[in-house]
C-alpha cells in the first residue's frame, strides 16, 4: 500500500508530538518544522495531530487483531473522516477492517473502498506506486493546486483522493492531473470543497 507525503508528515507530527515535552532542543526544532508545515493545510496544526492520533490508533487495534490489515489496507485520515483503500481476499477481512477503523478515536466517518479480491501482484503494486509518485508530483509542482490538502492512495490503477479543495476548479484539476498519467483507469474522489473563507480559520490556520 502507497503512502503519500501527507501521510508521512502526520506520522512525524505524531512522533514529535510524543517526545517534545521532554526531549532536546533538536525535538523541539523538529517540533516547530513539522508543525509549521502542517499549518498550512486547511485543517491546521490541531486537526492534522487530531487525525495523526486516528491514523495510529487504527493501525495499533489492525496490529492487535490480524497483522495483515497493516499490509493489506491503506489508512488516510483528514478531519476524522478515514479512508480505507487495499485489497483483501474475503469479506470478512473487509468487515473486520472497517468494524475497527470505527472504533479508533475521534472518528467522524469510515468510507470503506476496500476490495475483495483474489488478483493483485507486485506488477499492480509497483505500478500503483508509480501512479500515486508521479500524481504527488503533478500536484506539487503545480502553482494552482495548494498539494498539501490532498491525500492520495492508488490501487489496482484506481486512484482515490481524500483532502479539502479551495474549490471546483482546484479540484477539476487535480482530477485532469491524474487522467493524464498512464494507467489510471479510474479516479474516486471524496475531497471537501471548501465552501467558505471562514473554513480557513475553522480549521486553526490563519
Amino acid at each position: 500500500m502507497i503512502r503519500s507525503p501527507l501521510f508521512a508528515l502526520m506520522i512525524a507530527l505524531l512522533a514529535v508530538l510524543s517526545v517534545q515535552a521532554c526531549g532536546p532542543v533538536g525535538f523541539v526544532m523538529g517540533a516547530g518544522a513539522t508543525a509549521g508545515m502542517a499549518a498550512y493545510q486547511e485543517r491546521g496544526v490541531e486537526g492534522a495531530a487530531r487525525d495523526v492520533r486516528t491514523s495510529s490508533d487504527i493501525f495499533e487495534l489492525y496490529s492487535r487483531t490480524d497483522h495483515t490489515l497493516i499490509k493489506d489496507i491503506g489508512v488516510e485520515v483528514y478531519e476524522g473522516r478515514v479512508l480505507l483503500t487495499g485489497q483483501v481476499k474475503t469479506e470478512t477481512e473487509r468487515a473486520e477492517a472497517v468494524r475497527l477503523a470505527w472504533t479508533a478515536i475521534d472518528v467522524k466517518d469510515v468510507i470503506n473502498e476496500i476490495h475483495v479480491t483474489q488478483m493483485g501482484g507486485l506488477l499492480d503494486t509497483a505500478r500503483d506506486a508509480w501512479i500515486t509518485a508521479q500524481l504527488e508530483t503533478k500536484i506539487t509542482f503545480d502553482d494552482r493546486i495548494f498539494a498539501i490538502n490532498y491525500s492520495i492512495e492508488t490501487v489496482g490503477a484506481t486512484v482515490y483522493l481524500i483532502g479539502i479543495a479551495q474549490n471546483q476548479e482546484e479540484l477539476d484539476r487535480v482530477k485532469n492531473q491524474a487522467r493524464a498519467i498512464p494507467y489510471v483507469r479510474h479516479i474516486i474522489s471524496h475531497v471537501r470543497i471548501k465552501t467558505h473563507p471562514s473554513d480557513h480559520q475553522a480549521n486553526g490556520t490563519k
